[in-house]
């Protein structure tokens, strides 16, 4: 940090920098990496080659998360679904990877969250033993990745009047106790794309937005400018496309398996206090929960579904109402008070870009909840590297080994992957974080960052007013992104950098604050 309390100048991203990296590089010299796609797994791949001292350029069509990275559930699993599944390999490396992310590479982004099933009278005792016997052995998984206790603590079973007192709106006629559990949570899966592109660019990486990739070869692509509609080449040793569900679109022979995965936004005060989340059993399915998430900011998630999706790749998903009514009845199972149509004030379907391995297609009413999560690195014929499947939880393992792909395909100088040891732009020890003088919300969104944001507020009080009266968002958060974190437009701030655009009535009401910040001279400061 500078004494001014800013970050590092390599780390920030603005238009301005954008703009000028942006001009260096369209017909400029050849770079060791080309990295299409800026979501957890582009921007992962992004750092990982940069980390290994290589020349890199990413670009996306649009902004950072712009696609599946910001619809997840804001978890970090640590693979106790694959485990069920027989995936024991996929299941290990969830685990060490949580304990990466938790320990070492993002402390400030990732925290322990715990989880009830309450054992209702919808739960048989026999599924019960089961959903036991799967929390143990999640543990198993724990030990076996070498996560602390300290970190994530055991899972234990709780009687009915401890099941209250953390899930509050649990019905209590027949409920005779529950499981405790814990798992990796996220403050925010955007921010953590966000900690990664700019770590990229502390590296030397050029994080370009708003660049689309219209045609990829072994040796670079041919891009366009979305702001200005201007074409250029950007030539590169090696390609990787990290684009996720669009991948196919830039590379023949690739076939995705869209999943949707729908969440359902609430109020907080709608189930009032929530100490833990909560797991909710699908009736009739052994393995499969609905998750309750509080989020701290006045809001709850409620997820969820697991969909097949056929046709062409929306950028944004939309929500189907059959979604909304299926994670509405399974929530209604377990409350007291059953939550309404019109008590859900937003809902978003993320796509997750699963690999299709089957020899002909889909087969008729086959499901993406069969589908394996592994991912894949495969070389086309005409030698762009792509990366595909995975998830959330993967995506440093999943960059490690597109970037070892390239490197050995095109014969780059680099040795192996330094980034389980590398903090992110805002990390630090948790104790650190602790004497952080800043607010806890925003040392849990910045990390060692946090008292340079709240500074900004310090030093004009209209900076220092929430955005909105119902949500902890000040003006200073989007100024920061602005000025930090390559947010270009009011759409960048509202549904990216901050998460208020998930409902759609606080998106409305904050706009004009965004576009005044959007259009004012902090904007510009790069």
């Amino acid at each position: 940090m500078s004494p001014a309390g800013d970050p590092a100048t390599g780390s920030s991203l603005s238009a301005a920098r954008r703009s000028r990296e942006l001009s260096d590089t369209v017909g400029g010299p050849v770079v060791d990496v080309l990295v299409v796609g800026l979501g957890a797994t582009g921007a992962g791949t992004a750092l990982d080659a940069a980390a290994r001292g290589l020349s890199v350029v990413a670009v996306d069509a649009h902004d950072l998360a712009f696609g599946t990275s910001r619809w997840s559930s804001k978890l970090i699993h640590g693979g106790l679904r694959y485990l069920a599944s027989a995936q024991l390999d996929v299941a290990h490396e969830s685990a060490v990877e949580r304990g990466v992310l938790m320990a070492r590479t993002a402390p400030h982004l990732v925290h322990a969250q715990p989880f009830v099933l309450p054992l209702t009278p919808l739960v048989p005792r026999g599924r019960a033993a089961l959903a036991w016997a799967g929390f143990r052995a999640g543990d198993t998984l724990r030990l076996a990745a070498r996560t602390a206790r300290s970190t994530l603590p055991a899972p234990r079973r709780l009687s009915a009047v401890e099941t209250r007192h953390l899930a509050p709106a649990v019905r209590s006629h027949g409920l005779r106790g529950g499981l405790l559990s814990w798992d990796g949570r996220l403050t925010d899966d955007a921010r953590l794309v966000t900690a990664l592109a700019r770590t990229a660019a502390a590296r030397g990486a050029r994080v370009l937005t708003r660049v689309r990739a219209l045609e990829l070869t072994a040796s670079g692509a041919r891009v366009r400018d979305e702001l200005t509609g201007e074409e250029g080449v950007i030539r590169a040793r090696a390609v990787i496309n990290a684009s996720g569900v669009w991948a196919g679109g830039l590379v023949d022979g690739i076939r995705v398996r869209p999943s949707r995965g729908t969440h359902l936004v609430l109020r907080s005060d709608r189930l009032g206090p929530l100490p833990a989340g909560l797991h909710v059993p699908v009736p009739g399915e052994t393995n499969r929960f609905v998750l309750v998430l509080p989020q701290g900011d006045g809001r709850v998630y409620v997820g969820l579904t697991d969909e097949p999706v056929d046709g062409d790749v929306p950028d944004v998903p939309e929500v189907p109402e059959t979604d909304v009514g299926f994670l509405l009845d399974v929530l209604g199972s377990v409350l007291d008070v059953p939550v309404h149509r019109e008590d859900v004030v937003g809902a978003f379907a993320g796509l997750r870009p699963l690999l299709d391995t089957t020899s002909a297609g889909r087969p008729e009413g086959s499901r993406t909840a069969d589908v394996s999560r592994r991912h894949a690195v495969l070389t086309s014929f005409q030698g762009v590297i792509t990366v595909v499947g995975g998830k959330l939880t993967t995506y440093r393992r999943m960059a490690e080994d597109a970037v070892d792909a390239a490197v050995a395909a095109r014969r780059l100088g680099a040795g192996p992957s330094p980034t389980a040891a590398l903090p992110l732009v805002g990390a630090a020890a948790p104790d650190v974080l602790a004497a952080l003088r800043a607010p806890r919300r925003l040392v849990r969104r910045y990390g060692t960052e946090a008292p340079a944001v709240q500074a900004l507020a310090a030093r004009d009080a209209r900076l220092g007013e929430r955005v909105l009266p119902d949500h902890p968002v000040t003006r200073a958060e989007l100024l920061w992104a602005l000025r930090h974190e390559g947010a270009l437009d009011e759409a960048d701030l509202l549904d990216r950098r901050t998460r208020i655009g998930l409902v759609p009535e606080d998106r409305a009401a904050a706009l004009e604050a965004a576009r005044d910040l959007v259009g004012g001279a902090g904007a510009r400061r790069g």
